[in-house]
C-alpha cells in the first residue's frame, strides 16, 4: 500500500523554478533519501509532501497522502494532522517561544491519547525517543542548545505518531554522537512501519538509512544506485604570526545557579580561524552570543582591539557593533520575511559602514555571487536554508568586522557549497585581519581552521574533537 503518492510536483517562485515534474512513491516503513546541492528544492519537495507551500512559491501537480489529496490545504489540513508529520531544518519554526516545551507535547499528544495521564506518559516518551533528559520538559526554546532544539522539533513530531514523517536536514546543528542516535531512531522507526522522505545532504546519514536514494538536481528528481564519497580537501597553509584582536578574560553566563559559561580566557589573533567545538549543550552558542553582546555575562571582560566592550549589544555603538558580528545558527529567523533579502544583507554595509543605498547593495551581490547565491527580487521564504546561511554570512561579513563569529554556519549546506563557503570565510579573515571563531560540530571546518577550542560544561579547552 502506497501511504504517499507525489505526481507531476512543479513549484515555481514567480518565473523561477524549483521543482520540474517531481514525482515518488513511499510505502509504509520504507526510507527514501533525496540528496541535492543546497537550492535543489529539497525544502520545496519536504513542504509539499505535507501540502505546504512556503509564500510566494506555487505548486502544481498532485500530493496524496493515503489516498486523499494533500494540496487543497482547507479540505487537507483535518487528514493531515497525527498523518504525516514534518521536522523543518529550522526547529524554531515548530517551537513556540513562550510555551515550555513539556505541556506543548502533551498538547500535542492528545491527538492519539485519551487522559491527562496517557497524553503525559506519551509526551514523556516522545521525549526520551528523541534523546533528552527529562529535566529539559520545563524549558523553553530559547533555553535550549541549537542541538537540544532540533531533537526537541523531533519529539514534537514523534508524539503525533505520524504514518510518513518528512524530515528536512534532521542531523544539522547535531554532533557527532546525537547524530548517531537520531541516526539510529530513525531506523528504529523505519522497521516499525513509519514511512521516511528524508531530504539531506548528509551523506553518512544517506548511508546508514535502509531505503532508496535519489537526487535533486536541476529541479528534478533523478534516481541514485550509491551514495558519492565527499570530496577531501588540502588543508590550508599556515597563517601569518599577527596581534591579538580579541581579548577574554574570565567570562561566566549563569542563567539561575546553573553555569552555562564559565570563567573562559581567550585570545585571538588578526587573520586566526579558530574552531570551537563540543557536544549539543555545553555552551558554544552562548559563548558566541555573549561575545557579540546578545546574551549578557554575569561576570568577566571583553576587549576587541584593547577597547573594553560594553556586556549588551545595545550599549554598544556602531564602530562596536561592527566590531563583533554573529553569525545566528537559525538563519532563517535572522532574517525580515517581508523585506527582500538582498537589501538585508547591504544593511551592515550601509548602516554600520556608511556606504550608500546602491554602493552597499553592489558589493553584497557580488560577495553573494561568490558564495553561488542569486537573491535579488527575493524574500526570505523562497530561498533554502542553505542559500540564507550563505546570505547571513555575507551580511556579517559586509561590516568588515574585527571579530566573526560563526555558530554552524554551514549545517544546511551539502558538502560542495560547505568547503565553498568556509574556503570564502577563512580566505577573507585572513586578507582583512578578521580573527574568525568558527562554531561546529562538523569535523569537515577542521582542516580550515588553525587552532582548535573544545567546550564542554561550559568551560573552555584547548584542543579536542568534535
Amino acid at each position: 500500500m502506497t501511504v504517499l503518492e507525489i505526481s507531476g510536483l512543479s513549484a515555481h517562485a514567480g518565473d523561477t523554478v524549483l521543482l520540474d515534474d517531481v514525482s515518488l512513491t513511499l510505502e509504509p516503513g520504507r526510507a527514501l533519501v533525496v540528496l541535492g546541492a543546497s537550492g535543489a528544492g529539497k525544502t520545496t519537495l519536504g513542504l509539499a509532501a505535507t501540502g505546504r507551500a512556503r509564500p510566494g512559491i506555487t505548486l502544481s501537480g498532485s500530493v496524496r497522502l493515503a489516498g486523499s489529496p494533500l494540496l487543497d490545504r482547507t479540505a487537507a489540513e483535518p487528514r493531515r494532522a497525527g498523518v504525516v508529520g514534518h521536522l523543518p531544518q529550522q526547529p524554531s519554526a515548530v517551537l513556540d517561544p513562550v510555551r515550555r516545551c513539556g505541556p506543548v507535547l502533551a498538547e500535542l499528544a492528545a491527538l492519539h491519547h485519551h487522559g491527562r495521564a496517557a497524553r503525559l506518559a506519551a509526551a514523556r516518551t516522545a521525549l526520551a525517543e528523541a534523546g533528552l533528559e527529562p529535566e529539559l520538559w520545563r524549558r523553553f526554546p530559547h533555553q535550549l542548545s541549537g542541538g537540544q532544539q532540533q531533537r526537541m522539533a523531533l519529539a514534537t513530531t514523534l508524539v503525533t505518531r505520524p504514518r510518513v514523517l518528512v524530515l528536512d536536514e534532521p542531523t544539522s546543528g547535531l554532533d557527532a554522537a546525537n547524530r548517531a542516535v537520531l541516526t539510529a531512531r530513525l531506523a528504529e522507526l523505519s522497521r516499525s512501519g513509519t514511512a521516511l522522505l528524508v531530504l539531506t545532504h548528509d551523506l553518512a546519514l544517506a548511508r546508514a538509512l535502509d531505503g532508496d536514494i535519489a537526487e535533486l538536481r536541476d529541479h528534478r528528481l533523478l534516481p541514485r544506485e550509491a551514495v558519492p564519497e565527499q570530496v577531501r580537501l588540502d588543508e590550508p597553509a599556515p597563517p601569518s604570526p599577527a596581534s591579538p584582536v580579541l581579548v577574554v578574560r574570565g567570562l561566566t553566563v549563569r542563567a539561575g545557579r546553573t553555569a552555562l559559561v564559565e570563567d573562559v580566557d581567550l585570545e585571538l589573533a588578526a587573520g586566526s580561524r579558530t574552531l570551537l567545538t563540543g557536544v549539543s549543550g555545553a555552551g558554544k552558542t552562548t559563548l558566541g552570543r555573549a561575545l557579540a553582546g546578545l546574551t549578557p555575562p554575569t561576570a568577566g571582560t571583553i576587549e576587541v582591539d584593547g577597547v573594553r566592550l560594553p556586556r549588551l549589544a545595545r550599549r554598544r555603538d556602531r564602530a562596536q557593533l561592527r566590531a563583533v558580528q554573529y553569525v545566528h545558527q537559525d538563519s532563517r529567523a535572522s532574517f525580515d520575511e517581508f523585506r527582500g533579502v538582498l537589501d538585508q544583507v547591504a544593511d551592515t554595509a550601509r548602516l554600520l559602514r556608511g556606504l550608500g543605498r546602491e554602493e552597499a547593495r553592489l558589493e553584497a551581490t557580488e560577495m553573494l555571487g561568490s558564495l553561488g547565491v542569486d537573491p535579488a527580487g527575493r524574500r526570505p521564504g523562497s530561498l533554502s536554508g542553505g542559500q540564507l546561511q550563505r546570505c547571513a554570512v555575507a551580511r556579517a561579513l559586509l561590516a568588515r568586522p574585527r571579530v566573526l563569529v560563526c555558530d554552524e554556519p554551514t549545517s544546511a549546506l551539502d558538502a560542495a557549497n560547505r568547503d565553498r563557503l568556509w574556503d570564502f570565510v577563512t580566505a577573507t579573515a585572513l586578507r582583512h585581519g578578521i580573527a574568525l571563531l568558527m562554531i561546529s560540530h562538523d569535523t569537515a571546518a577542521a582542516p580550515f581552521a588553525d587552532g582548535t577550542f573544545t567546550m564542554s560544561g561550559g568551560r573552555l579547552r584547548r584542543g579536542g574533537r568534535a
